[in-house]
């Protein structure tokens, strides 16, 4: 039994289409499967020569481009399979992009989000982890993303902030910090006694096992910093690993008060 010529012509045209349809999408998977493949060995390359804070970005950075390339090659899918079967992919592209200006002038908030994102980003601004104060919310960043950024407050609520709302980030878990102490004594207190045991305490934290991985300096006195009509005020810092400077604070001023009672229980002599 032979096939005509021209019937093998009719299958020919017909399977065609189909073929073209499983091969761009067979390639389309692969493409996907071979840009997680390079962005996974990518990622695990940098993240072993990465400090933390930069593991975080480029965990991130990575996330946004394999959503943004996956997005790209299933558009680019559809619309090749589209032209294959006959539809006209120009009138399409035609409406998608008056549609998209007409999208982008009530959407500008939401672009403005995406390119503040970027841009946070990119310049390693925010990362995951860190303990920042923008668009007057503080707390520890739970998520970043191109659209907004989640932080977690000392109370436990979450904040969604918009990108595009943030215009200046204070980033308190960059590098160290310090922790600022004030205390108010009694004017007519001898100041240079009250230093002398700023200083012991900030040497028995330094030296403590628990405290003193967190304490990167020696306790650093600024002097009087205010007098009143009872009491002055004195002022020291201590410098101290990233947002470790509110226990440190917190520890500080608890000897600090066990020291001023012990001293004012001993007797004076006779």
């Amino acid at each position: 039994m032979t096939i005509e010529p021209d019937v093998m012509r009719q299958w020919v045209n017909v399977l065609r289409p189909w073929f073209n349809m499983i091969l761009v999408w067979v390639l389309a998977w692969l493409a996907l499967r071979l840009m997680r493949r390079v962005l996974n060995l990518l990622n695990t390359h940098i993240l072993n020569h990465a400090s933390l804070g930069d593991a975080r970005r480029v965990e991130t950075l990575m996330n946004v481009f394999r959503y943004t390339a996956t997005i790209v090659i299933i558009g680019v899918s559809i619309m090749l399979t589209l032209g294959l079967i006959g539809i006209s992919i120009t009138p399409i592209l035609a409406t998608a992009g008056v549609a998209g200006i007409a999208v982008g002038f009530g959407a500008q908030s939401l672009v403005k989000d995406f390119f503040t994102g970027l841009f946070l980003l990119i310049e390693n601004q925010v990362s995951e982890g860190d303990v920042i104060e923008a668009a007057g919310k503080s707390g520890l960043v739970e998520r970043v993303t191109l659209r907004h950024i989640r932080i977690r407050d000392y109370d436990g609520a979450v904040h969604f902030i918009p990108n595009s709302m943030i215009t200046v980030v204070t980033n308190r878990s960059r590098g160290f910090a310090y922790a600022v102490i004030d205390m108010n004594v009694k004017r007519q207190g001898d100041v240079e006694r009250v230093f002398e045991m700023m200083h012991r305490v900030g040497a028995a934290m330094r030296a403590d096992s628990a405290l003193g991985p967190m304490i990167l300096d020696d306790i650093d006195i600024a002097g009087v910093e205010k007098v009143e009509d009872a009491a002055i005020s004195v002022r020291c810092r201590i410098k101290v690993q990233p947002a470790k400077q509110w226990r440190i604070r917190r520890e500080f001023l608890r000897r600090m008060k066990a020291a001023i009672d012990s001293v004012e229980e001993v007797p004076s002599a006779a």
